[in-house]
C-alpha cells in the first residue's frame, strides 16, 4: 500500500481522534438509555441460536447500519463502528488515507443471520465508510441459517430472548407446525413456562386418550385449545394497546398466570375472559385507566354504600359481549348459601339455570369474622353443595368468605354473569329499615343481574316482562327475550307507561321488536299501580319468572320514595330477575 502524503495523514489522524471522542460520547449515551454501545460477538450469538453456517458466499452491497456484530473484534468498535482503542490509530489512518487516494479496497466479509450482519474481515473499512456517510458497502456474504432470525436493532438482551426461543423451537418444532405464527416474548424465562404449559397439557392428554402423546400432537392441541382462544380474546379487547412494548405471547402468559392466581384466591374457576378484563383494569398504565382507578377509590372512600348509584344501564352486558360471543350471556352463576331451606331452594333454581345454559356454579357462604372455615357445619354445607352439583351433572365450586354478606356478594358477583339467591328479606318499604337493607344494597350495587327466589322452584314456561320504556327496562327486555328464545318460553309483557312518555309509540316499537324475535307474546297494558298489575298478571298467567329493570331513580329519591321493584319483591311468589 502506498504511504499517504503528510497532509492526507494529518487529516486522517484528526478524523480518527474525532471518531474516538464520538465513541466515548456514544458509550455514555448508551448507558443512559440502558442499551449496549458495543458490537455483538458472533460466535456467542451463533451458539446461542444454534445457527449453522452455509459453505457458500455471494458478493453484494449490504446496508452498513445492519452490521451489528463482529468475529473476534467486538470490543474494538462501538455499535456504529467508532474506534474504541488508541492502538488502532495507525491501521485506521492508513485505511482512511487509502480510501481518500482512491487506491481501492477489497470487499469486506460478513456473516448474515436474518437481517443482521457480523463482520469477519473489514472492520476498519466499515468504520471509515460509515464516518464518510456511506450507507452501503460491498461484501462477501456467508449465510447462516437460524430458526430465529435477528434484526439490526437487537441488543444483547434480545439475543438472550431469541436464544431461549431457539431452544424452545428445537424442543417443540413449533415453527415447523405453525410457520406463520410467532411466539416471541419480551421477558427472559418465559419459554420455560410455555414449555411447562405444553408438557402439562401433554400429560393430561395422555391420561384422557389412554396412550402416549407425541410432542407435536400436544403442541398442536395446546395451541388450538388454550393459546389461540386467549390470543383472540387479547385481540378482541385490544389489550396490546395498553401494553405497547409487549407481545401477544407475553400477555397470554400473564393472563393465564393471573387466572390461576384469581382461581386460587377466590376458590372458583375463573374464565380467561374475566381474568383478562381484570388484568387490564388492574395493570394497564394508560392514563384513562389510571384515572378511572383513582376516581373509583375516591368515590368509594367518600360516598356511603347506601348512596352509591351502581353500574350504568347495559354496562354488564356490553362488557361481556366484548369478551365473548353474544349468543351466551350467562356462563357462570353465583349462588350464596346459608344452609337454610330457602337457600337450598335458590340452589335448585341455580342448578336448573346452569343446566339450561351450560354454566358454571360458583357457590358462596359468608361467615362472621373469627369463625372457623373448617367447622363441621361449614364442611357439611360445602359437601351438600358439591353433592347436589355432581348428582345433576353441573360443574361448580364453593368458596367461604368472612365479612358482611351483602358486601361480599357484591364483590364476588363481578366474577360471574348472574347472581341467584334466596328472597328472605326483601327491601322494606319504610325509610329507616330500607337504609340498612342488605337486599337493597345488592340491587343497587351488584354489577350483574340478580334472580331473587322466594320459594321452591317451578316450571318456567311463561316469563313476565315488566316494561316501562326506561333504560333498565330495555335491559330487562333484552334478557327476557334471550331466555325466552333459548328456553322456548312465551312472554307476557306488562306495561304501565308514564304520562310524560309517548306511550303509544313506545308500545308499537316494543311490538315490532318482539315480532322480529318470533317469540310468542301477549300484552297487558295498564295505567295504574304497576306493582299490583305485575303481581296480579304473574299469578293469573302462572308465570314462572318475572323480569324487570332495577332501580331507575337516583339513590336518594329511591331511598325516600321506594320503588316498584321493592313492592314486587315484597309480595311475589315466583322468582324475580332484576336487570341492570
Amino acid at each position: 500500500m502506498v504511504m499517504p502524503s503528510i497532509s492526507l495523514r494529518d487529516q486522517a489522524v484528526r478524523d480518527f481522534q474525532q471518531a474516538r471522542r464520538r465513541a466515548a460520547m456514544e458509550e455514555i449515551l448508551a448507558r443512559l438509555r440502558g442499551k449496549s454501545a458495543f458490537l455483538l460477538p458472533y460466535d456467542e450469538v451463533r451458539a446461542r441460536l444454534g445457527a449453522l453456517e452455509s459453505p457458500r458466499q455471494k458478493l453484494e452491497d449490504i446496508p452498513i447500519k445492519a452490521i451489528i456484530g463482529s468475529v473476534g473484534r467486538y470490543t474494538d468498535f462501538t455499535r456504529s463502528f467508532l474506534p474504541l482503542k488508541e492502538s488502532d490509530r495507525e491501521r485506521w489512518v492508513r485505511v482512511r488515507a487509502a480510501m481518500e487516494c482512491m487506491d481501492g479496497l477489497p470487499p469486506i466479509t460478513v456473516y448474515q443471520i436474518g437481517d443482521a450482519y457480523f463482520v469477519l474481515d473489514g472492520h476498519h473499512r466499515i468504520s471509515i465508510a460509515r464516518q464518510l456517510g456511506a450507507t452501503h458497502i460491498q461484501a462477501y456474504v456467508i449465510q447462516v441459517n437460524s430458526r430465529v432470525p435477528i434484526s439490526p436493532d437487537d441488543q444483547p438482551d434480545d439475543i438472550i430472548l431469541k436464544s431461549e426461543y431457539a431452544d424452545f423451537l428445537a424442543a417443540t418444532r413449533f415453527d415447523d407446525l405453525f410457520p406463520d405464527v410467532s411466539l416471541m416474548v419480551s421477558v427472559p424465562g418465559q419459554y420455560a413456562k410455555l414449555l411447562e404449559h405444553i408438557s402439562v397439557h401433554r400429560y393430561f392428554m395422555g391420561i384422557n386418550l389412554k396412550r402416549e402423546v407425541s410432542m407435536s400432537e400436544a403442541v398442536v392441541s395446546w395451541y388450538q385449545t388454550y393459546y389461540l382462544p386467549v390470543v383472540r380474546l387479547i385481540r378482541r379487547l385490544n389489550i396490546l394497546r395498553d401494553f405497547p412494548q409487549r407481545t401477544e405471547t407475553d400477555l397470554y402468559l400473564w393472563i393465564t398466570e393471573h387466572q390461576s392466581e384469581l382461581a386460587e384466591e377466590l376458590g372458583w374457576k375463573v374464565t380467561p375472559d374475566a381474568a383478562a378484563q381484570d388484568f387490564l383494569s388492574r395493570f394497564s398504565h394508560r392514563p384513562q385507566r389510571w384515572a378511572q382507578r383513582l376516581a373509583e377509590r375516591i368515590y368509594d372512600f367518600f360516598l356511603p354504600d347506601e348512596l352509591e348509584t351502581g353500574p350504568a344501564p347495559a354496562e354488564w352486558r356490553m362488557e361481556r359481549m366484548r369478551r365473548r360471543p353474544a349468543d351466551q350471556i350467562v356462563s357462570s352463576i353465583l349462588v350464596p348459601l346459608s344452609g337454610s331451606q330457602d337457600s337450598w331452594n335458590a340452589l335448585d333454581v341455580a342448578i336448573d339455570f346452569a343446566r339450561r345454559e351450560g354454566a358454571y356454579l360458583a357457590g358462596l357462604h359468608v361467615t362472621q369474622p373469627g369463625r372457623d372455615h373448617a367447622s363441621s357445619s361449614i364442611q357439611a354445607l360445602v359437601k351438600e353443595f358439591r353433592g347436589r352439583c355432581e348428582k345433576l351433572g353441573v360443574a361448580g365450586d364453593m368458596a367461604v368468605e368472612r365479612g358482611k354478606i351483602a358486601t361480599k356478594i357484591c364483590e364476588r358477583s363481578r366474577w360471574t354473569d348472574l347472581t341467584i339467591l334466596k328472597l328472605a328479606h326483601p327491601p322494606p318499604l319504610k325509610l329507616l329499615p330500607r337504609l340498612s337493607s342488605g337486599f337493597r344494597l345488592l340491587i343497587r350495587r351488584c354489577p350483574t343481574p340478580i334472580l331473587a327466589v322466594p320459594r321452591p322452584p317451578c316450571s318456567i314456561e311463561r316469563i313476565l316482562l315488566a316494561f316501562d320504556g326506561s333504560p333498565r327496562a330495555n335491559e330487562a327486555l333484552f334478557v327476557a327475550v334471550y331466555f325466552a328464545a333459548r328456553w322456548d318460553a312465551s312472554l307476557v309483557v306488562v306495561s304501565v307507561l308514564r304520562k310524560h312518555l309517548d306511550a303509544e309509540a313506545t308500545i308499537q316499537n316494543l311490538k315490532r321488536y318482539l315480532e322480529g324475535q318470533r317469540i310468542r307474546t301477549q300484552y297487558v297494558i295498564g295505567d295504574k299501580n304497576p306493582a299490583d298489575l305485575i303481581l296480579k298478571t304473574a299469578k293469573e298467567q302462572e308465570c314462572g319468572m318475572i323480569v324487570m329493570g332495577g332501580y331507575s331513580a337516583g339513590p336518594l329519591r329511591e331511598l325516600i320514595f321506594g320503588s316498584t321493584v321493592d313492592r314486587v319483591l315484597q309480595a311475589t311468589i315466583c322468582p324475580v330477575l332484576i336487570c341492570k
